[in-house]
This record gives C-alpha cells, sequence and structure tokens, in this order.
C-alpha cells in the first residue's frame, strides 16, 4: 500500500477492524513512519440489468428496496425480514454468475419471494410490475392467489 505522505511502497498493518461492509485497516509507512487508514472492500460481481428498453444500467440494492418497501407498506412486515428478502435476492443474482441479467428476471424473483412472505405486498408490486390495464388483470392475479393448489374454482 503506498503511503499517502512519501509514496513509499510498503507499510505494515497495525490494527485490523471489521466495520458494516469493509475492513478498516491502520497502516505505519516503514519509511516515514507516519499512520493513515485504509478501507477495503468485497468487489461483488453483480450483473448488469438490462431494462425493458434495452438500457443497461449497474445494479442498484436501493432500487429494489425501495420496490420492496412500498409493497410492503402498512403491512405487517419488518423491515429486518424486508432487508432479508434483498439480501436474497442480491445473493441469487451473485449466484448466476452472469454479465447480465433482465429487469423481468429480477421482478419474478422478487414477486416469488414477496408471495411467500405476503400476500398483499406481492399483489402490490405485481400491479406495478407487470403494469395491470385493467381491473380485470387485477382479479386474474387475485384468483391465481385463491385457487388452492391442485383444484379449481368453479
Amino acid at each position: 500500500m503506498k503511503c499517502p505522505y512519501c509514496a513509499f511502497e510498503e507499510s505494515s498493518v497495525i490494527d485490523s477492524r471489521l466495520s458494516s461492509d469493509s475492513i478498516r485497516r491502520r497502516r505505519e509507512c516503514e519509511k516515514c513512519h507516519k499512520r493513515f487508514t485504509t478501507y477495503e472492500r468485497v468487489d461483488e460481481l453483480l450483473p448488469v440489468i438490462v431494462k425493458k428498453d434495452d438500457r443497461r444500467e449497474p445494479f442498484d440494492r436501493a432500487k429494489i428496496l425501495s420496490g420492496v418497501q412500498k409493497a410492503c407498506e402498512k403491512r405487517p412486515i419488518s423491515r429486518e425480514k424486508i432487508d432479508d428478502l434483498v439480501d436474497q435476492i442480491e445473493r441469487e443474482l451473485q449466484e448466476l454468475a452472469v454479465k447480465e441479467v433482465s429487469s423481468k428476471e429480477i421482478g419474478e424473483r422478487i414477486m416469488k419471494q414477496l408471495h411467500k412472505l405476503d400476500h398483499v405486498a406481492y399483489v402490490r408490486f405485481a400491479s406495478v410490475y407487470r403494469d395491470f390495464k385493467d381491473l380485470n388483470q387485477f382479479m386474474d392475479e387475485l384468483q391465481g392467489l385463491l385457487k388452492p393448489k391442485g383444484k379449481s374454482i368453479s
């Protein structure tokens, strides 16, 4: 690590501490003996998101969190459960080990997780994500939730 004071290439680590998303290291230059702090983060390999109009943009956890929070608004769902859901989506995307993923696939993954968590939040998210044009589309989604597995409603 290059010293910010004298640009010498060698330094020793005096102290290391974990913070929420990085490692804080206290270092001492082996030439001038001045101390400085560095922060190290693991480089997360998240895919680029391909939008509906073929634009590409970097993965943004905050966008997913915002959408899930809006869907879960005024529902009995803790912030911890919401964070866990977003963490799960992020982990799944990392495990895909691909360079690009469609926003459609991310939306489907979010809906799958919300379906397990809370049906009202699921329908709220689906109505925005799937861009329901009328009440019939909304009702079709609700009917899918109401059908017992393996049986149809007459």
